[in-house]
């Protein structure tokens, strides 16, 4: 008898439709056992995806979402949705190369319309998926979506929201309500959720009303009216919902989102109501699994590790400290000895590992909740008054605060340092989490000095570096482990590189951790009889023009590497500056990241099958040497 007798039977969600309750409440339960089975064989997203399981059989036995729309904001919580989508026999392929990726994807069903990695997102693309569907004659078609607490404080969502309550087209937004983002979320707006967290007495004390006046042997209008003066009264009474029917947006709940049959009456009722309404769910962060459930942020997307009678023991195996270490002691270190550094972050205090600066300088740490925007330009405002200012947020999610970088911090020219956490390739998170676009985002801004660490140590030297400037500065480093190769030991002067070794049969110009293996292709390149420079280039911008006159002039290929976009990346940054400085450019190669988007898998067999590795580095400087015209 098979394991997954629900499971194995489901092609695809519309089977739910049919089912009773409790075959629902069993898929629940073999959803949970699948997922405990995948995090013993690899690190995944878990804590989110527990939590949602129910509320994902809900949706989907009550919507057919081949037709009608659905959006998972930020996306990580995807697995139950693809479990009962026709991936069940696919999902032990999840986060590898060439499987099933970690976040929606439509390449892989109709029900992925998006390919959502970033959040805040859902209620715009639902409301412009509803618009679109009434404009095109589908009005028939529902849109949902499914956000969570965490990300609900984004400044898009309210944008959104207003713009929902204005159109007053009929669709549904759930909001998810864990009380966690990654950690546990912060802010006015987390206030105000608790609230209404607290307050399940405005739904029950309605549904009573509604029984007594039931009763009534002639309702008429003055009863009606009396029904329509008592929810309001109580909704201004308890603040329930206020925020959100203000805006023209039918506020319900909350409601228990472990309870499918519950969910599902709600559902259906709703669908019934003309215009957007929000339906409050409140759901358990790692419900099912009591280790999961006790610790969220652990396992939030924890190693792998085996479950013991209810205990997970994580499966050992030890590794150099990461980038992401050695950023969290320097900032540590800095704020010792400095009372005016400050840093912040946007809900990624554990991604960014900065959990002992927070407990030890809670002052002086921010946690601004997913809105790097803000971030960024109330970093501008400590730094207008003589502050200093850390900003560390993935590179991925800068992104999101591009035009605060230019306004708030460039244009002004304050002294705000920016720590670009998972710069380069993300590994299982795949494309939307590849941070793969700063050199190109950041080079082109004036004022700003960006720079790239090729060990731990020249990290917290660049740090200290930075925090010295009256400029801005940004420090670009990998999700990848860190090293010591004594890079260090020659100090950090602004536009100044470095020559790790020199030869003039040509040289590899690697930038950041990427001189690691540009040194180990020259090792072996050496025993061929080819003498290459390695250079470490430190600076982004601005350039050590001096260095790389010196590199083309008497080097007789150059080859550069960067885990970055080649379209406008460190390569081509390098190719204008010898354009503008007349230097001679013979035979040249830019290896990078192509203009594409790069899937989901391990970073190393990602960046080998792009050309970043000591192997194909060796293979193209064996090529340059004996090649006569320039390599895109």
């Amino acid at each position: 008898m098979s394991e997954f007798p629900i499971l194995e039977r489901i092609q695809t969600a519309v089977d739910l439709h049919s089912m009773s309750l409790t075959e629902l409440e069993q898929a629940a339960d073999e959803i949970r056992k699948v997922l405990c089975g995948l995090l013993s064989i690899r690190t995944a997203h878990f804590a989110s995806n527990l939590g949602v399981v129910e509320l994902c059989l809900a949706l989907h036995s009550v919507y057919d979402f081949r037709k009608d729309r659905l959006i998972w904001d930020t996306g990580h919580q995807i697995y139950p949705h693809k479990l009962i989508t026709g991936r069940f026999h696919q999902f032990n392929t999840i986060r590898t190369r060439g499987g099933l990726m970690g976040f929606p994807n439509p390449a892989e069903s109709e029900y992925d319309l998006f390919m959502t990695g970033h959040a805040g997102c859902s209620v715009s693309t639902a409301v412009g998926l509803k618009s679109g569907d009434d404009l095109s004659g589908r009005p028939e078609r529902r849109s949902v979506a499914v956000i969570g607490d965490g990300a609900f404080p984004s400044g898009i969502v309210f944008e959104a929201l207003n713009n929902a309550g204005e159109l007053k087209s009929k669709m549904l937004i759930v909001l998810n309500d864990n009380r966690m983002s990654i950690c546990p979320r912060v802010g006015a707006m987390a206030r105000y959720m608790d609230r209404l967290r607290s307050n399940p007495f405005y739904t029950g004390f309605k549904q009573e009303v509604v029984k007594m006046l039931a009763h009534v042997p002639v309702l008429g209008d003055p009863a009606e009216r009396m029904l329509a003066q008592i929810k309001e009264g109580i909704k201004a009474g308890l603040h329930g919902g206020m925020l959100f029917e203000e805006l023209g947006i039918r506020y319900v709940g909350p409601i228990d989102g472990h309870n499918i049959g519950l969910m599902r009456k709600y559902l259906k009722m709703l669908d019934n109501e003309p215009g957007p309404v929000l339906l409050h769910v409140v759901t358990e962060k790692g419900h099912g699994y009591q280790p999961a459930a006790k610790d969220p942020v652990f396992f939030h997307a924890p190693p792998a590790f085996e479950d013991q009678e209810g205990e997970a023991k994580v499966k050992s195996g030890g590794s150099a400290p990461a980038f992401t270490n050695f950023a969290r002691d320097a900032i540590g270190g800095a704020m010792r000895r400095d009372k005016t550094v400050t840093v912040m972050t946007a809900a990624m205090c554990q991604g960014n590992k900065l959990e002992p600066v927070r407990d030890e300088f809670p002052d002086r740490f921010f946690d601004v909740g997913i809105c790097e925007s803000h971030a960024v330009a109330f970093a501008a405002g400590q730094a207008k008054v003589g502050l200093k200012p850390i900003v560390a947020i993935y590179s991925t999610f800068l992104q999101r605060s591009y035009d605060q970088i230019f306004q708030e911090v460039s244009l002004q020219n304050l002294p705000v340092v920016m720590m670009l956490d998972r710069a380069g390739l993300a590994g299982a998170d795949g494309p939307t989490h590849h941070g793969v676009f700063d050199v190109g985002y950041m080079r082109v801004f004036p004022n700003i000095v960006s720079m790239a660490p090729a060990d731990g140590p020249e990290l917290t030297a660049m740090l200290d570096f930075a925090l010295q400037q009256d400029y801005p500065t940004a420090i670009r480093y990998p999700k990848a482990n860190a090293k010591d190769f004594g890079y260090s030991k020659q100090p950090i002067e602004l536009g100044k590189g470095q020559i790790i070794r020199w030869g003039t049969d040509g040289a590899i110009v690697a930038l950041g951790p990427l001189v690691e293996m540009a040194v180990a292709a020259a090792e072996q390149l050496a025993e061929q009889g080819l003498q290459i420079a390695v250079i470490n280039p430190r600076f982004i911008k601005p350039l050590d023009f001096e260095l790389f006159e010196r590199v083309f002039r008497e080097c007789k290929f150059v080859l550069t590497v960067e885990e970055g976009a080649l379209q406008g990346g460190f390569g081509s940054a390098l190719l204008e500056a010898a354009c503008d400085h007349g230097w001679e450019i013979g035979r040249m190669k830019r290896v990078g990241i192509p203009d594409r988007f790069i899937e989901h898998g391990e970073r190393d067999e990602l960046l080998h099958d792009l050309g970043i590795s000591a192997p194909k580095l060796v293979q193209a400087c064996q090529e340059l040497s004996g090649s006569a015209a320039v390599v895109g």
